[in-house]
């Protein structure tokens, strides 16, 4: 089992991340255990229309134990973004951050949520001796482009599958 790879951010970096719209406050949290995650699938039902919360549960079971961490955003006490976050190590790249299903609530987009939960990746890719930070996004999703072109992120290549159990799928 690889050890964790996620630092508690100071408060002081904490407090960097919090922003006030609209009288409203943002604030990040690390989300580490499974029933913080599981708490917050409702947001994940916007990616995932059609997941169950026991198929959550069960890959939760099976990914945490591999460096599985979520980052979320609550306005006040309530989650508008979430993100699952691995790290690993290639050949090719050395220790590198994943970002896993970058969601941010249809009705909070264009508050900075999105650029708040990058911003705060990128902290704790440098923090934890990351030379990269990547993402897969569906070939179809032209908005989530453009907004990773706008945080620095580039294409290097292409992602490619083949699916053997199309029943497994979320």
């Amino acid at each position: 089992m690889s050890s964790p790879i996620f630092l508690f951010l100071s408060q002081q970096f904490l407090s960097n991340f919090t922003l006030l719209k609209s009288q409203m406050q943002l604030h990040i949290k690390e989300l580490t255990t499974k029933q913080e995650m599981l708490a917050q699938f409702h947001v994940m039902q916007y990616l995932y229309t059609n997941f169950s919360l026991e198929k959550y549960d069960a890959y939760l079971s099976d990914m945490i134990p591999h460096n599985y961490k979520q980052i979320a955003v609550f306005e006040n006490e309530v989650c508008v973004g979430l993100s699952g976050l691995w790290s690993g190590t290639k050949l090719w790249s050395g220790k590198y951050l994943e970002i896993d299903n970058f969601i941010v609530h249809p009705e909070h987009r264009m508050k900075g949520i999105g650029k708040m939960m990058t911003d705060y990746i990128d902290i704790i890719g440098k923090e934890t001796g990351c030379t990269m930070i990547v993402l897969d996004a569906f070939t179809g999703n032209f908005t989530a482009h453009r907004f990773y072109f706008n945080q620095g992120y580039v294409p290097k290549g292409f992602h490619f599958l083949k699916i053997l159990n199309e029943n497994g799928l979320s």
